[in-house]
């Protein structure tokens, strides 16, 4: 793995953050998403000071925000020794070395920011070698920029100078590099499918989300496990499959990596073994984080990003809406004729909106608090029965002698 981090690990790194408000992006979208560059900022150890937002029908196309804004942030970065500034958006290599020689300090942008923290999260031999993949991929087309101060030193019209000869020896190295990491990933996936066909034809149910709704967290829950969680964006990388039995079900469950917005292509296909346990299941469990003001949104990422990896094929989808200990509601006023918004709708009112068009395919639980887990688990008991039904019709027998008795006499899960 490349092993100089983009983001100084020993002391937080004082940094500020870049939106632009287009005609794509809202003012409200564009505060939300540098809320969520604040916390992958955090996450990778940076310590943001301020925010700067520019309105701009499109991106600069030579340094991103315009000259005056960037005349702005200079001076704030001088007069604050800040060391780093990171843009919300992917930037070309020629904004990155305009933007660079202009500021003077470390850029980046939020492709290069998550590779960083997947870099520091990747743990076993298989995320390394899926983060290291898409370090390169994400370096090969900024190499230019990397060695622009060999530029000086070239030659006159049909000469060759040190500095692009330089560029093309690092582009051979990394695409040799590519090349052996692309050959590692198909040898990982390789054995992860004779791993999958070795595991029989048990229920495979999968958990997708947003990154930290969560999901590690229920992933415990069920299977009495101890999968890393903890409040930061991807805490874990690795895909985790345990075996859980739900009354006289078995079944196994997989939790995978989160999703979130502007999730860089080569990442996907970096992590394709990763989301083959996605494509390969048959019940995907979307676990939603409803205290989220943006959970909404969050759910179109992971419907797209499912979209994307799932193709056409349709599964079943099993709605989890998680932290609801934490939904904030401030009810309005009896005289207050403003719209209704997020923030004075109540639990249950939500659950009459779209939600209860789901029947019985969403259920609202805390899995940190323990509230309603049972009415998961008997949601997952019958999705999983159903799936186990169609591949051993012979068993139905042995099922529905054990839900007489399970009717008469409730046993704890």
């Amino acid at each position: 793995m490349i092993e100089d981090n983009i983001i100084n690990k020993e002391a937080n790194e004082r940094t500020v953050l870049v939106g632009l408000v287009t005609l794509r992006q809202s003012e409200a979208k564009v505060k939300e998403y540098l809320d969520e560059l604040d916390f992958l900022a955090r996450t990778a150890g940076a310590e943001p000071e301020k925010r700067f937002i520019q309105k701009l029908e499109y991106p600069n196309p030579r340094t991103y925000v315009g000259k005056g804004k960037l005349e702005e942030i200079h001076a704030y970065i001088e007069e604050n020794e800040i060391g780093l500034v990171i843009f919300d958006d992917d930037l070309s290599p020629k904004q990155v070395a305009n933007i660079e020689r202009e500021l003077k300090v470390k850029i980046l942008d939020r492709t290069s920011l998550i590779l960083d923290i997947f870099a520091k999260r990747a743990q076993t031999a298989t995320a390394r070698t899926q983060v290291e993949l898409a370090q390169y991929q994400y370096l090969l087309p900024r190499l230019t920029r990397m060695w622009t101060h060999l530029e000086r030193q070239r030659g006159g019209i049909g000469m060759r100078g040190p500095g692009e000869t330089q560029i093309e020896t690092d582009r051979r190295i990394i695409l040799d590099k590519i090349s052996r990491l692309k050959e590692e990933l198909r040898h990982i996936d390789r054995q992860k499918s004779i791993q999958r066909k070795n595991r029989g034809k048990l229920t495979r149910i999968a958990l997708v989300g947003y990154t930290n709704v969560g999901k590690s967290t229920l992933m415990n829950l069920l299977s009495k496990s101890e999968v890393f969680a903890e409040n930061k964006l991807f805490a874990t990388l690795d895909t985790t499959v345990r075996k859980v039995i739900i009354d006289n079900l078995p079944f196994l469950l997989t939790d995978t990596v989160g999703f979130i917005r502007k999730l860089p292509t080569h990442l996907v296909d970096s992590f394709k073994s990763t989301l083959d346990e996605v494509r390969e299941a048959d019940i995907l469990v979307h676990v939603v984080d409803i205290s989220h003001p943006g959970f909404e949104e969050q759910i179109e990422v992971v419907n797209k990003t499912l979209q994307e990896v799932c193709g056409s094929a349709a599964k079943p989808v099993i709605m989890v809406f998680n932290k609801i200990d934490a939904f904030s509601y401030t009810p309005k006023a009896p005289d207050d004729l403003t719209p209704s918004t997020r923030e004075n709708i109540s639990l249950d009112e939500f659950r009459q909106t779209w939600m209860a068009r789901m029947e019985n395919n969403c259920v609202f639980i805390s899995a940190k608090k323990r509230i309603n887990i049972d009415a998961l688990k008997d949601l997952l008991y019958q999705k999983a029965k159903e799936i186990h039904s169609e591949r051993f019709p012979y068993n139905d027998f042995l099922f529905q002698k054990y839900d007489e008795d399970y009717d008469s006499e409730p046993t704890e899960h």
